[in-house]
């Protein structure tokens, strides 16, 4: 058996890495079983395991919960009862019962904060209130600097197609777009519209939105990348100042953290909360290769 320390540092270690898990912990113990109470094991995205809880076909029951709790982040709590077979591998006949609590490991969620402006001072302060990491980037050093944003874990002050390859996104990313104007919003949304990130938004009107994605689809990128953007961002609350729209996004920002496979809020701003808007799927329509015309039959060869 792994030393019980072994699971911790995996589990640290996974975290860091951005990287999705299951701890998996025997909570309640009643007569004998072949482990003990507290026993943990952690189950890697990949399947890999680290620590045990005993072994045998409880732990390969406990595995596949594992897997669903990883996918739903979801937690499980299961119930064994040994009395009516042979305790796992060994063949033993253990008599006891117990429980199994398998919980999600999930990496730190991290708001990657594109613009250094009012907004952005507000969503950085309050992202941070609510358990974000928040990486603040621009392109004017004068806005991006620790001493604007002192709550950031990072501020990027620099060209951002250079920043890009610098962010490690993945599903607990939160991309938030409020830079100074409209070419720079779109620059981002082309980026981000292409990563794995959970949660992409974008400051501005619907015809603004409309206008961007217009233009994002007549370069490549696909409509379905666009279809989950948050655009207008932030939950429909009546905000108006910036520090009542950090509030707005911030709550979107968490009903995508805590309901990750959920459909839009009805609170939602979104251009596509309701559907893709016409405009966009007549755009993505003009831009879709024509079916090829089917090639002449072959004709076989002749005898004369």
């Amino acid at each position: 058996m792994a030393r019980p320390m072994d699971v911790y540092e995996e589990l640290v270690a996974v975290r860091r890495n951005g990287e999705k898990a299951a701890l998996c912990t025997i909570v309640e113990v009643q007569g004998s079983i072949p482990s003990f109470q507290s026993a943990k094991m952690l189950i890697k995205q990949d399947g890999s395991m680290v620590g045990t809880i005993g072994g045998g076909c409880t732990e390969a029951e406990v595995w596949n919960a594992a897997r669903e709790v990883i996918e739903t982040e979801h937690p499980r709590m299961l119930s064994f009862n040994l009395g009516q077979e042979a305790a796992y591998d060994n063949g033993l006949i253990c008599g006891g019962q117990l429980n199994v609590y398998v919980e999600p490991v999930l990496p730190i969620p991290t708001a990657y904060i594109f613009g250094g402006g009012h907004i952005s001072k507000s969503l950085s302060k309050v992202a941070t209130l609510a358990g974000f990491r928040t990486v603040v980037i621009d392109d004017r050093e004068q806005y991006a600097n620790a001493e604007r944003f002192p709550e950031a874990v990072e501020v990027f002050a620099d060209d951002y197609e250079k920043v890009f390859p610098q962010l490690p996104v993945n599903d607990a990313a939160y991309v938030i777009i409020v830079t100074r104007g409209h070419r720079d919003d779109m620059r981002v949304l082309r980026w981000a519209a292409e990563t794995s990130a959970r949660y992409i938004a974008m400051i501005g009107s619907k015809r603004k939105t409309i206008e961007v994605c217009k233009q994002l689809l007549a370069d490549g990128v696909g409509l379905e990348s666009l279809e989950r953007v948050h655009a207008p961002m932030g939950f429909d609350i009546g905000a108006v100042t910036p520090e009542e729209i950090a509030v707005a996004v911030v709550a979107e920002m968490i009903q995508r953290r805590r309901n990750p496979q959920a459909d839009w809020s009805p609170l939602s701003k979104s251009i596509f909360a309701e559907g893709t808007p016409k405009a966009l799927q007549i755009r993505a329509a003009e831009r879709s290769p024509e079916p090829s015309e089917a090639p002449a039959p072959v004709q076989a060869p002749s005898n004369s």
